[in-house]
């Protein structure tokens, strides 16, 4: 297994691990969630409801692996450039570098 020692050099392998238009959805839906509910919890100061963080954030990422991308999530084994790899796609999502 290749060990990464740039986000530059990681994102490639980030988004091989992504190629299933599902997957990426499930990915983009899950993002777009957690940025809501962080939202939400700034409006209403529902501090507890950043609980759902994580749950929301990994859950939908990962099902979208188990049942279309067929593969290990990254975050198993590179944690923190996996986490910039989902906000960095999920950003490429809007500008259209990445595709729905």
């Amino acid at each position: 297994m290749r060990e990464y020692q740039t986000f530059k050099d990681f994102y490639p392998f980030y988004l091989s691990q992504h190629e299933d238009k599902q997957c990426r959805r499930l990915h983009f839906l899950g993002s777009g969630l957690v940025l809501l509910i962080g939202l939400n919890a700034l409006i209403t100061q529902n501090w507890m409801s950043l609980w759902a963080l994580p749950a929301v954030g990994y859950g939908f990422a990962w099902m979208g692996h188990y049942f279309f991308e067929k593969n290990r999530p990254a975050t198993f084994t590179y944690p923190i450039y996996s986490l910039m790899g989902d906000w960095v796609m999920f950003k490429d999502i809007i500008l259209g570098r990445v595709k729905l």
